[in-house]
């Protein structure tokens, strides 16, 4: 559990970094650095959680160290909860100018609402607190080095590839949404965009995106609405030559091992001319329009009412992919959390077992924040814990 603990913090310091490249943030005190050495730490952290979490089954020392880096995460969250509403009262008082207001709490390491704020003025006593945390990570980490822990490459690691296969009766909640997107999928009215319409979802690692995506493309109004249907697991990197594969795969059509990008989006532009298809890029991080534009002028071949759909945690990306709609994932409903979580801790567990671990299931679930994967995550691996201590 520390493991994913640790992985979303990185998601998260990872997106702000990246956001940090086009805003200027302004902190009190020296925060930018504490933010680097957060980063710095649970890197190195990263590294030995496997190993430690393979221990701590035998060593009592080592379940305390991991305690400890659970709890500073948890105290944490209650900062930045405290960060995020000094924010929104300040908007309300008019001192944050031309600042959109936050929409949800962030469960890890920084609100959302710093995405989008050029000047922010934090105040002193809660960027002293984020100062002490830091502190306590940082002793966290050194103090790691005590129990010879084996290091784990983090260089090797890739992004789950995705599918459009889905389980549709293993699904919690997104109803509403899951109209709402079919409807703009099969919509053919007001077209800005004559032959190629491009909608985005937008919203935070594990709160849904690929899951609505599923949904829509396996929709039967979709299916037999559109000629083509093609789903290609973008990720990150962008790699240009993998993608356009990927689309000539689903189009079912001979690339005769083809390895210049000119002779893949000839084949791809004949394969689509006259037809209506739907296209699915899954997890796209690239802000490099270049990377984006020949496929754009590929795929305007198609039938009028072709759409691309894409999903992305970041609303830059979606505005230099030219979309036309753009969907915002909102936090899952505790309740619907709670469904899904339940299914998997509880599974075959006898009711009154169940009924003595409900209380705690749900402070758990209510620390997920309504983000999906966690929930989902956290659940599977509650599924072997049988009693309440553990």
């Amino acid at each position: 559990m520390a493991d994913a603990i640790v992985n979303l913090a990185l998601e998260q310091l990872l997106q702000i970094t990246a956001q940090k490249k086009k805003e200027e943030v302004r902190l009190v005190g020296d925060v930018k650095n504490e933010v680097q050495k957060l980063r710095r730490n649970l890197k190195a952290i990263q590294a030995v959680l496997l190993d430690a979490e393979e221990k701590q089954v035998k060593d009592q020392a080592v379940r305390h160290w991991l305690d400890q880096l659970k709890d500073t995460s948890y105290d944490m969250e209650d900062v930045l909860d405290e960060w995020n509403t000094e924010i929104m009262r300040l908007q309300v008082e008019g001192d944050l100018e031309d600042a959109p207001a936050p929409k949800q709490k962030v469960t890890s390491f920084f609100p959302c609402s710093c995405f989008g704020i050029k000047q922010v003025v934090l105040r002193r006593d809660i960027a002293l607190k984020i100062k002490e945390l830091n502190e306590k990570l940082d002793i966290i980490a050194k103090e790691k080095d005590r129990y010879s822990f084996k290091e784990t490459s983090t260089e090797t690691f890739e992004r789950v590839r995705t599918t459009s296969l889905v389980d549709v009766a293993e699904i919690y909640g997104r109803e509403s949404e899951k109209n709402s997107l079919v409807s703009k999928l099969l919509d053919e009215r007001n077209e800005e965009q004559k032959n190629l319409s491009v909608i985005s979802l937008v919203g935070l690692g594990g709160i849904g995106k690929t899951t609505l995506a599923q949904l829509a493309y396996n929709n039967d109004k979709v299916m037999s609405h559109f000629d083509i249907k093609i789903w290609v697991c973008v990720s990150d990197p962008f790699n240009e030559i993998r993608v356009a594969k990927a689309i000539i795969e689903g189009l079912k059509c001979p690339t005769n091992d083809f390895v210049e990008l000119e002779s893949l989006f000839k084949c791809i532009r004949q394969s689509i001319t006259g037809k209506k298809f739907l296209l699915i890029l899954d997890d796209v991080w690239s802000e490099d329009y270049n990377k984006w534009e020949p496929f754009y002028h590929c795929l305007k071949n198609g039938s009028y009412g072709s759409k691309v759909l894409i999903t992305t945690r970041n609303e830059r990306v979606a505005s230099i992919m030219g979309s036309i709609v753009l969907i915002i994932m909102e936090q899952l409903p505790q309740e619907e959390c709670w469904l899904l979580f339940k299914r998997l801790a509880f599974f075959g567990r006898p009711s009154m077992e169940c009924e003595k671990l409900e209380k705690i299931g749900r402070e758990i679930v209510a620390k997920c924040k309504g983000l999906l994967l966690a929930a989902k995550t956290i659940g599977s691996l509650l599924r072997f814990k049988r009693t309440r201590d553990e």
